[in-house]
């Protein structure tokens, strides 16, 4: 399915579900805003990385304008709603001050997986060795999008992430890197605690031989 949408380019990954608290201030995007906020329509965010537009964004949708500044400049909260791809970007669009495009709108496929348990425990051992209390429900759907940006991906790699179709790839793909970051961090924390315990007395184990 394809639609057109007013497009407000940004270097972050928006995934759906995903709350977005939004700071406007360009002209151009104070009026996006203010025509999606009076028309009730949705807005995209296509990625921005390396200054180039790699072709996936998020379709989003304003909850809350939160506050009005005397000189134009809003505080709006909103929401990702679905992936699509761009299928063309036009800077501005004809007689407004904002880019806007087509885009084919992406089918959410099953938001479950049978990898749950193994990326949640992952999820936890991270967790545990950086001392962060857990705050996420591994039974939700869409388990991978809650917490893609808190497993220290890269913004190419949330990217990736956003290309991927099923729950399942996605949480396979966390497996993977989680798989390669914990024995990273667990290494930087024995070296933090051999760091610590330097110039202390130590309790030294009898070894036997």
């Amino acid at each position: 399915m394809e639609k057109t949408l007013p497009l407000f380019p940004l270097n972050l990954i928006v995934y759906p579900g995903e709350d977005l608290n939004l700071h406007i201030f360009e002209p151009r995007y104070r009026q996006l805003i203010s025509e999606c906020i009076e028309e009730e329509r949705t807005f995209g965010i296509p990625a921005f990385i390396n200054n180039k537009l790699p072709g996936y964004g998020t379709e989003m949708h304003v909850t809350t304008l939160h506050k009005r500044y005397d000189d134009g400049r809003m505080d709006v909260k909103s929401k990702g709603l679905g992936i699509f791809k761009l299928v063309n970007f036009e800077n501005p669009v004809a007689g407004k001050l904002y880019a806007g495009g087509d885009v084919e709108l992406v089918e959410s496929g099953d938001g479950f997986s049978a990898h749950v348990d193994a990326l949640a425990e992952r999820v936890g051992r991270l967790y545990n060795l950086l001392q962060i209390e857990t705050d996420y429900d591994p039974l939700v759907e869409n388990f991978s999008y809650r917490v893609a940006h808190k497993v220290g991906l890269s913004i190419e790699q949330e990217y990736e992430l956003l290309t991927l179709e099923s729950e399942a790839e996605r949480q396979l793909f966390l497996i993977q890197h989680l798989n390669n970051v914990l024995p990273v961090v667990s290494d930087m924390e024995r070296t933090k605690q051999r760091i610590r315990m330097n110039g202390h007395f130590k309790n030294l184990d009898p070894l036997n031989f």
